[in-house]
């Protein structure tokens, strides 16, 4: 008889990692491979900036200033002399990390405030609702510009202004699914044998509940990025002389005419992480369906 069970159990198949299952859901999608690919090779080609820039980012070279794409420089030269190629793999460093940490950031906070009014409702659930409404009752950009202001120009203010922007979106999302799921019976069976609250909500709840948040993370790493450059072009993000894409559509807007090389370049960057992102999050939204499970 342990024979004949020991069998059985070889016999059954093994349960597949949900991330494997994700991982070969998303490998369908070819768009979705393709703005992964995209993206990978971008976040390693900024991170191999000192390796593989042709030239330093602050270098000037006073005889090839606003110079047209050439062989000497791939991208062309700005205003000062400087090789646009260099500046935007630098640039790279600050746009496409400002986009993570602040989504990471608010993410984080919003998945906290979120657990916390889904899973209680009621008073709390209303009280924190009205406060989100209160942030979102001001235009996205325009909250932004206002903490930027407050925190003054640079790298880190940036980042969080822009964090403090995405906590509401982020915590509405989960409090969405928190509320859908707190009556399943896994959350009765796990509040039957006095589990405490908080270990419902951090084992029970959130891990079945995050999947939207992470569509709704990807897809606001590229808005995160764009805002980001919107504060550089207005000057309220990363300062010169460091490289940002936004800061460098700003510095070039009055060559538009007699240099579009100074513009096309870091604006192609921009739209083609934008879209790479798109892509991903279209994707990751199939790959996460369950009806879509194959």
């Amino acid at each position: 008889m342990p024979e004949a069970m020991l069998e059985r159990v070889k016999t059954q198949p093994k349960k597949k990692s949900e991330f494997l299952r994700v991982l070969k859901q998303l490998s369908y999608n070819k768009m979705a491979m393709l703005g992964l690919v995209i993206f990978v090779t971008e976040l390693i080609l900024v991170l191999l900036a000192p390796l593989i820039a042709p030239y330093n980012y602050t270098a000037m070279d006073t005889a090839a200033i606003r110079e047209a794409p050439s062989l000497t420089h791939w991208f062309g030269t700005d205003d000062l002399g400087r090789d646009i190629l260099s500046r935007i793999l630098y640039g790279g460093r600050f746009s496409l990390t400002m986009g993570i940490f602040s989504i990471m950031i608010s993410a984080t906070y919003g998945a906290v405030i979120g657990s916390i009014a889904g899973y209680f409702g009621g008073r709390v659930d209303n009280v924190i609702m009205r406060l989100l409404d209160i942030i979102q009752s001001l235009p996205g950009m325009l909250l932004t510009i206002v903490i930027s202001t407050v925190l003054g120009a640079g790298y880190l203010n940036t980042i969080l202004a822009l964090s403090v922007n995405g906590i509401p979106g982020q915590a509405r999302m989960l409090r969405a699914q928190m509320m859908k799921n707190r009556g399943a019976e896994y959350v009765e069976a796990a509040q039957s044998i006095n589990c405490s609250k908080a270990r419902i909500i951090a084992s029970h709840l959130f891990p079945n509940s995050f999947s939207p948040l992470i569509v709704q993370m990807t897809m606001g790493v590229a808005n995160m990025i764009l805002m980001a450059s919107s504060l550089s072009f207005i000057g309220l993000g990363v300062q010169p002389p460091q490289p940002e894409w936004g800061a460098m559509l700003s510095g070039a807007r009055q060559f538009i005419r007699s240099s579009p090389h100074m513009v096309i370049f870091p604006g192609l960057a921009i739209a083609i992480t934008i879209l790479a992102l798109n892509l991903m999050g279209d994707g990751l939204r199939d790959a996460l369906d369950p009806k879509l499970k194959k």
